[in-house]
């Protein structure tokens, strides 16, 4: 399909790329793109990706989602935002999003909750609770969640 020697090389080189980890069109195309290849060989060489299984955007979305919530403890908001930013679909995020199940998605919310709540040292009890609640705000948590755990926290520790 990709005729010169060349092309063949810039293939190889990405091959390798998406081989080392999951990787999104959006990724596979900035990397040609700083390689300067023209969009047609860029076309030609994402759907030889896609036939031959290196480039899977399903794939790549529940590996994101699963690796992003079990290492980086983030939340359902914070993953659906960096997926959308990376132009994945919503059909296809609400799926990877099902790769969390609810018990180990609120047993990580629990221990980084308790864990976080543990280690700000902050005096006022109303810095403390911005503290808290804006941490796991950024980390994607849905507020309604984060206000009772603080509400439940602040509770335990009066």
């Amino acid at each position: 399909m990709i005729q010169t020697n060349n092309n063949e090389a810039i293939t190889k080189k990405i091959e390798h790329f998406c081989a080392y980890q999951e990787r999104c069109h959006q990724e596979v195309v900035q990397k040609l793109r700083g390689m300067s290849i023209d969009s047609h060989t860029i076309d030609e060489i994402v759907v030889y990706l896609i036939q031959n299984q290196f480039l899977n955007e399903e794939r790549f979305a529940c590996s994101f989602a699963r690796g992003k919530h079990r290492i980086k403890h983030w939340g359902n908001i914070r993953i659906i935002n960096e997926l959308k930013a990376r132009n994945i679909s919503q059909t296809i995020i609400k799926m990877a999003l099902t790769e969390i199940s609810t018990e180990e998605y609120f047993s990580n919310f629990e221990s980084l909750s308790n864990r976080i709540w543990e280690n700000i040292t902050e005096k006022n009890e109303l810095k403390k609770r911005k503290k808290f609640c804006d941490y796991l705000l950024r980390k994607g948590f849905e507020s309604q969640l984060v206000y009772e755990k603080v509400k439940e926290l602040e509770k335990a520790a009066s």
